[in-house]
């Protein structure tokens, strides 16, 4: 099989490798880089649980493939915590709300969402969350905690009071 070299920025380190047309970039994350909060659920694009950033905008990581992330900046559960370990606030917030249970589509609901704070979508009210988050699944919290989390993240960074 032809092998292709794929250079892309991952949580700002910067990583060269061979690999296959077809490698898919949930995979290329999991396996060969070794990033395995990047959950893969259903595989079809529809769960939401390999959410990832790619250029600042979220993608269905099972749905590209590694060489479709030439050139570009990704970033993945693993980089939104501080090099310390602190959690980021948005994180914190799902902690603090218990936006959280059985933790499987926790990566994909948090990535999501730190798009949604970062471009300010997450700042009008309840009903906006919910649609923009409507893409990604949970079977276990009923959606409202997680609602919760990102209206208190984003309550926070306005420096309101929720």
């Amino acid at each position: 099989m032809t092998m292709i070299e794929v250079t892309m920025t991952v949580n700002g380190q910067t990583y060269s490798r061979s690999v296959e047309p077809r490698l898919l970039l949930s995979d290329f994350l999991r396996q060969d880089l070794g990033l395995i909060g990047t959950h893969v659920g259903c595989e079809h694009g529809v769960c939401g649980a390999c959410t990832v950033l790619m250029d600042g905008r979220s993608i269905r990581s099972c749905l590209t493939f590694a060489i479709q992330a030439e050139g570009s900046t990704l970033e993945t559960i693993e980089g939104l915590a501080a090099k310390d370990g602190t959690l980021s606030p948005l994180q914190q917030s799902f902690q603090d709300c218990h936006g959280l249970q059985c933790g499987f589509c926790t990566p994909g609901f948090l990535m999501r969402a730190t798009e949604l704070l970062r471009n300010g979508e997450a700042m009008a009210d309840r009903e906006d969350i919910r649609e923009a988050i409507s893409g990604n699944l949970c079977r276990c919290t009923g959606y409202e905690t997680i609602v919760d989390a990102i209206e208190a993240a984003a309550c926070q960074m306005r420096g309101v009071s929720r």
